[in-house]
């Protein structure tokens, strides 16, 4: 019977692809270079394939048969940590302490409702929570920093992480009631708006570094998180894009205009419910997610919300999640 490759082999192997060099592989692992290439070679001569072209190149090269084997091997790993992962939420118990990573497109108002209940059901459960704009909460998650994440698109895929999609939201283009763009009685188009100045909130994370979205001016403010955003479009400072969740007060009382822009993209934005493959949440971070798939399921659809805004008047427009 030919041997198995052991755990260790793969991941050194998934490493060895993954920085693109033996000695970066070195590093990363912290083991000698000559232990990563003694380990790649016994588990060429266990699979009796070769994985890397080493001859001529200064780096090594996956081959065909180690570009074949490459997903293999991520796929068992990724099927062990699982497992470890499984074995860990079954050895332990209720956490001392949920770490949550929450987006601003996640309506405040089921924010509140999830919480509330959290701290009903859970009082010796100690809760850190940090609110994010765009990458944040994927990176927090990734990084180990938040145990779960709700938040909104994936902006990367990633083998270590676990996305569930559980509610939506969307963005809505505003600007203060005696902004210019919002005494336009006319749908807008992008020769209205391109001199204007745009509100644009810069991603901390870095993950979406060098992409805009909706970017429609060619003046634009950026600013470091959404409340800052808000006050300033409250203020008659610029226009923007806002979660409708968060102006549905102001949309109510009129200090905020919904600009009729159909270059403005107000699709639904999907949110999900992201943790990482080896940190199962134990029973009071799925109970968290469970409440929040619950509460986002209440909220109106995009079309729904817009045929309201436009139909009916202040103060009897409907609050949104809500």
């Amino acid at each position: 019977m030919l041997p198995n490759p052991t755990l260790d082999q793969l991941q050194v192997f998934l490493t060895v692809a993954e920085t693109g060099s033996f000695s970066a592989a070195s590093r990363t692992l912290n083991r000698a270079q000559s232990v990563i290439s003694y380990t790649i070679a016994n588990l060429e001569a266990q699979l009796e394939v070769p994985l890397f072209e080493r001859s001529g190149a200064r780096q090594p090269k996956l081959t065909e048969a180690g570009k074949a084997l490459l997903e293999d091997a991520r796929r068992l790993v990724s099927d062990l940590e699982v497992m470890r992962a499984r074995v860990k939420g079954l050895k332990e118990g209720l956490e001392a302490e949920v770490s949550a990573a929450i987006s601003v497109m996640v309506p405040s108002h089921a924010v509140v409702d999830v919480l509330r209940g959290f701290r009903d059901k859970f009082p010796s459960v100690a809760l850190s929570l940090t609110v994010g704009e765009l990458g944040v909460v994927m990176d927090l998650v990734l990084s180990g920093k938040a145990t779960i994440g709700i938040g909104g698109a994936l902006l990367k895929q990633h083998d270590a992480l676990v996305a569930e999609q559980i509610g939506h939201s969307f963005m809505m283009p505003v600007a203060a009631h005696d902004h210019p763009l919002a005494k336009i009685g006319r749908p807008l188009t992008l020769a209205d708006v391109r001199e204007e100045t745009q509100l644009v909130v810069t991603d901390a994370s870095g993950l979406t570094k060098g992409r805009d979205f909706n970017v429609l001016s060619y003046k634009t403010w950026r600013v470091s998180d959404i409340a800052t955003k808000h006050s300033l479009i409250r203020g008659g400072l610029g226009w923007g894009g806002l979660p409708a969740s968060l102006i549905r007060n102001d949309l109510r009382s009129g200090a905020l205009v919904h600009l009729d822009l159909p270059a403005f993209e107000q699709g639904e934005y999907p949110i999900y419910a992201m943790r990482r493959i080896a940190s199962p949440p134990g029973p009071a971070a799925s109970w968290m997610i469970d409440a929040f798939r619950v509460r986002l399921e209440q909220c109106p659809r995009h079309a729904d919300f817009t045929a309201q805004l436009a139909e009916l008047a202040p103060p009897d427009f409907p609050i949104a999640a809500e």
